[in-house]
């Protein structure tokens, strides 16, 4: 299948343009800078320079492609995350970004497309587990989400197959976040964001790629990106801090980061997502049960 990427040199797109590649596919991916374009063509996928903005380019780049797959996101590093002037750059790219795409997709006769979204759209159901029937919740960090999300339904409306892939929370090489928090770990600190019981759901880099490439055999529809066990807070930091081999000294912020709100609220909240819809749609299964094996497959990258 001919597939044009957005998003390619992000945190997932790293990982998901050599997913698919290895699944023998042909790749065409968007890069903004020679550089870049360079990396992906080192990879094996072929670059292209256009404006995530500019449908009339986009249309042109994506003719002769039978899928797109929408990666593309502005999220700010953990030091800017709760800047709400980064947080808008994300906005922009998730709903005016996506809908460039999606009418694009459209002009160019593309048949499939996916699109990025969060299980952090999902309402706090503390320990009852959570399907993509589930309720969300409408606060503001979501607004960018929740567009992508319309614009990929809109796709299949108009006569495509948009899948929509809501990712738990990214871990392992190239999220800068998870590096982040493994380097506190590693200095003897451990974060928890909210309640230590309340559960967080996450999915390591590597499998999230491979949701990616079997997404693309999926009905339309949504569907919850997770590895099969989420942990708890306590448990997600016992993880990280196993992995880097250095028993938490202090645990921060804890509940306190309720205090900011709408802020850290997709952080904060406690979300166990199943991914039983995935699971039964295409085969695929993370090869990361949980964040325990994951952040030891991840020490052990980061690690030199």
């Amino acid at each position: 299948m001919r597939i044009f990427v957005t998003g390619a040199t992000g945190a997932i797109g790293r990982h998901a343009v050599p997913a698919l590649l290895d699944a023998g596919h042909a790749v065409t991916a968007l890069a903004r800078t020679p550089g870049k374009a360079a990396a992906l063509q080192r990879r094996g996928a072929t670059p292209v320079t256009v404006s995530l903005f500019d449908r009339q380019a986009l249309a042109s780049a994506f003719a002769g492609h039978e899928a797109v797959v929408n990666l593309a996101t502005a999220i700010p590093p953990m030091s800017r995350f709760m800047s709400t002037r980064a947080m808008r750059e994300n906005h922009r790219v998730r709903a005016l970004g996506s809908a460039a795409v999606v009418d694009a997709a459209l002009d160019a006769g593309v048949v499939r497309v996916l699109q990025e979204s969060v299980c952090m759209v999902y309402r706090d159901q503390a320990d009852r587990w959570i399907d993509e029937e589930s309720p969300v919740d409408r606060y503001p960090l979501t607004r960018g989400n929740f567009a992508a999300e319309s614009n990929a339904h809109r796709f299949t409306k108009e006569g495509g197959a948009a899948v929509v892939l809501r990712f738990g929370w990214f871990y392992g090489p190239g999220a800068a976040h998870s590096e982040q928090m493994y380097g506190l770990a590693r200095r003897h600190v451990g974060l928890v964001l909210g309640r230590p019981d309340g559960y967080v759901s996450s999915i390591h880099m590597t499998d999230a790629a491979t949701a990616v490439v079997a997404a693309l055999e999926a009905p339309p529809g949504t569907y919850n990106v997770v590895d099969d066990e989420p942990l708890t807070k306590r448990e997600f930091a016992d993880a990280v801090a196993r992995a880097a081999g250095a028993r938490p000294w202090v645990c921060v912020p804890g509940r306190a980061a309720n205090l900011f709100g709408d802020r850290l609220t997709s952080l904060t909240r406690s979300l166990r997502v199943a991914n039983v819809r995935l699971r039964a749609a295409t085969g695929w299964a993370p090869r990361h049960p949980s964040a325990r094996e994951g952040w030891l497959a991840t020490a052990a990258a980061l690690t030199p």
